[in-house]
């Protein structure tokens, strides 16, 4: 580590900042989802939580000393309800200027499998890739002061590589010993290994070559979640779980997150079929990560809000930072009629940073609401808007969404087309970056959970919109750019019979930082 690093991490925040610091004051900078205090930020990692005091701790991909990827080391934050975030010292750093640490996952020792903690029950171990020159190897480092500050283990590594091409490690707890799965990118395939001590691991099994391929294969998790009811969210099951990211590849442009529902038997993991199912139908919502230690058996993922195809162009390096990560969600399994398997996902509880009412209205149905919210300080608003009384698929029948600028005329739109079950999600109509692979249009096909009623909740928050379709059967998450603020917001339907209602209602949302 050169002086200039050891200096520039020793001047990074140890606590809250407020909104009045410049650092989380800018127009672009996200005010209620997660970003670095500085220079560039990309996979989330080591998510878990602390079964001591149930403080969230997030690790991420961090270059402490610039804008750009490279110079890989774990940034660190802590947080009490997954809103609001405590910047932390830098958890894990380079062994050497020519190794990387690049992603992993962090698990909660409580029986002292690894013999690291002989007098604790909440010792963390950080299991996680060393990318050199040449050849990527698995290597722990631990923790005996709750995830704050890590001793590597003088064994390093724990698992040897032979190529530049096997990384990423997502540990969980199965039974009586510890699995992992760890990406082969460019075989396409996902690596199984068992250990009863952190230290030994044996492979087990490989997945591979299901859903779409793309040129590169990487952070995978395998995890339990559960299943619900499509038309009610009742909980029904457990059923398995493989997410993996795809860079490049994906058929927007860059980089895509698939998943495959399946089954494990302790070694192997079977797909339901070979299907492509992507998490998100928008662009930017890549190499998400589910938190360890989460009680009641709940699943919370999160993931980066970015794509490689722009994410070291955009506009917000001139604040001093890039890339911010998605809304922490709730994710379950559903099978919705027709379809067959979906990933569901919410936002994890948001009562922490729900502020004071804007709108409220019980039907505008045929009709049209416009909010002027540039009062709001945030610049940051939670909607939801519930379509009921539906009968068939009238034609004509469509719900549209849109943010806008006054003063530039810029607009982010968004709408659904209630006959032919199509959504849009449109930023074409904004100024502020321009990039060949900024793709600007998205949609998906959206067909109604529920033959008589329609949902669509949002967050909208300075550069980053996130949407749930239908109790979030579908959902989308894009950043965007804008010349001026968008500080208007218009929700209008049309073309609904006589007995439907639109319910609407907007919530401000507090900033996080003040």
């Amino acid at each position: 580590m050169t002086a200039l690093q050891l200096l520039l991490l020793l001047l990074l925040p140890t606590t809250s900042v407020t909104a009045s610091d410049p650092l989380y004051s800018g127009v672009y900078r996200p005010q209620v989802h997660f970003s670095p205090p500085r220079n560039f930020m990309n996979d989330p990692n080591g998510l878990f939580r602390s079964p001591k005091d149930g403080t969230w701790h997030l690790y991420y991909q961090y270059n402490p000393t610039g804008l750009v990827a490279g110079n890989q080391h774990w940034g660190h934050a802590t947080s009490p309800d997954l809103y609001h975030w405590t910047n932390q010292p830098i958890a894990l750093s380079p062994p050497n200027n020519q190794t990387f640490v690049w992603s992993g996952s962090c698990v909660v020792d409580v029986n002292n499998t690894s013999g690291f903690f002989p007098n604790q029950h909440d010792g963390v171990v950080a299991i996680y890739t060393l990318a050199g020159p040449d050849r990527q190897s698995q290597a722990i480092s631990y923790s005996r002061d709750g995830g704050y500050s890590f001793t590597a283990y003088d064994g390093n590594p724990v698992i040897p590589g032979n190529s530049s091409q096997f990384r990423d490690p997502k540990v969980i707890r199965y039974q009586d010993h510890w699995l992992m799965t760890v990406a082969y990118p460019t075989d396409f395939a996902i690596g199984l290994f068992t250990s009863h001590n952190l230290v030994d691991w044996t492979p087990v099994s490989n997945f591979s070559l299901h859903g779409l391929l793309g040129l590169q294969w990487e952070c995978p998790n395998l995890v339990r979640v559960p299943e619900v009811d499509h038309a009610t969210g009742r909980r029904l099951d457990d059923t398995w779980l493989l997410v993996v990211s795809v860079n490049p590849g994906s058929p927007l442009g860059g980089s895509v997150t698939q998943y495959f529902p399946g089954s494990f038997n302790g070694t192997h993991f079977e797909a339901v079929d070979s299907a492509v199912r992507f998490a998100d139908f928008a662009k930017d919502y890549y190499a998400g990560q589910f938190f360890y230690g989460v009680p009641d058996q709940e699943a919370v993922f999160i993931s980066w809000a970015s794509n490689w195809q722009y994410a070291e162009a955009v506009p917000t390096a001139a604040e001093g930072w890039r890339s911010a990560m998605s809304l922490p969600r709730r994710t379950a399994l559903t099978r919705a009629p027709a379809v067959g398997w979906k990933l569901v996902s919410q936002p994890y509880d948001l009562s922490p940073v729900l502020a004071g009412q804007l709108l409220s209205q019980p039907n505008v149905a045929n009709n049209a609401l416009t909010l002027d919210f540039a009062s709001v300080q945030s610049n940051a608003l939670y909607w939801e808007a519930n379509v009921t009384g539906l009968s068939g698929f009238p034609p004509a029948a469509s719900l549209n969404v849109s943010f806008t600028s006054s003063r530039s005329g810029e607009r982010l739109d968004a709408g659904y087309f209630i006959g032919s079950g199509a959504f849009f999600l449109d930023r074409s109509q904004l100024r502020a970056f321009q990039s060949p692979f900024f793709t600007d249009k998205f949609s998906v096909a959206a067909p109604r959970q529920s033959g008589s009623s329609w949902s669509i909740t949002g967050v909208f928050d300075r550069s980053l919109v996130e949407l749930f379709l239908d109790r979030g059967v579908d959902s989308a998450t894009a950043v965007f750019f804008s010349d001026q603020p968008l500080t208007n917001m218009v929700i209008a339907s049309s073309g609904l019979p006589d007995e439907a209602r639109v319910s609407v209602r907007v919530n401000a949302l507090r900033s996080v930082w003040s």
